[in-house]
């Protein structure tokens, strides 16, 4: 018989900033895997070009244009997601923004900016996501999965990214409080740790030679990562092969922070 904890027929996923990099890398494995998957993510274009993505792979899939920053977006946008598809098994908050400068020139509106997307925004949206999961373990259906993308950043100094790196740490403690709080009800929560990947947010370094040549030289797998690269671990998280696994944090980085 085939071993099938990884097949996600049935199940619906969320995935913030969903739209590229990272995001859709994961939502196309969710997908391809079987799930229905709803997506936020700001840019009409990319939005478009996702939906369509997500669609080739034979399911049902909502993008939405939700404003992370916004709590009032983002109670709506988990509201819409219910509405279309009656419920949500697993919530990626992916959504991010840099925060790039140099700390004494950090004004107080940038720094808030940072946090409110990178840190805030994942308590809004995990605040929505997982009241449906309790109440539908509490009515005999126990299970539902939280994840969040964090950096290495945490883990690692990150010059002048002080509040990205503030921000990346945060959500770490934040899913090992969920992962404990909510297993009562078979709820899990875990952390994604992506090391020098290549998407919209890194853009400049990726033309820089420098960098390429003493960062990404550094990697042991000699390579930028890609968003497709999240596609497994995304997966695994959302499915039933994941269901004693919570509370931990995944460094995906091609070995960059172990060298």
């Amino acid at each position: 018989m085939a071993f099938k904890p990884f097949d996600l027929s049935g199940k619906v996923a969320l995935v913030t900033g969903g739209n590229g990099g990272i995001g859709l890398g994961m939502a196309e494995g969710l997908a391809a895997a079987g799930a229905k998957v709803a997506v936020w993510g700001m840019n009409p274009e990319k939005n478009a070009k996702a939906q369509a993505a997500l669609e080739a792979h034979g399911g049902e899939a909502l993008v939405q244009r939700v404003d992370v920053a916004d709590e009032a977006q983002v109670v709506a946008g988990v509201a819409e997601v219910l509405a279309r598809f009656g419920r949500i098994d697993f919530c990626a908050a992916n959504a991010g923004v840099g925060g790039g400068a140099p700390f004494e020139e950090m004004t107080t509106e940038k720094w808030r900016h940072v946090t409110t997307v990178n840190l805030d925004a994942v308590f809004w949206t995990f605040r929505e996501a997982v009241k449906p999961m309790i109440a539908r373990a509490k009515a005999g259906e126990p299970g539902g999965s939280l994840v969040v993308t964090s950096s290495t950043s945490a883990i690692h100094g990150a010059p002048r990214n002080e509040a990205y790196a503030a921000t990346k740490g945060g959500v770490l403690s934040m899913v090992r409080g969920l992962a404990v709080e909510y297993a009562r009800y078979g709820i899990r929560a875990n952390s994604i740790l992506p090391g020098w990947i290549a998407t919209d947010m890194t853009v400049g370094l990726q033309k820089w030679d420098t960098f390429n040549e003493k960062a990404i030289g550094r990697v042991p797998m000699r390579r930028w990562g890609e968003g497709d690269d999240f596609s497994g671990i995304a997966v695994y998280l959302a499915s039933d092969a994941s269901r004693f696994h919570t509370g931990d944090s995944f460094v995906i980085d091609g070995g960059y922070t172990i060298f």
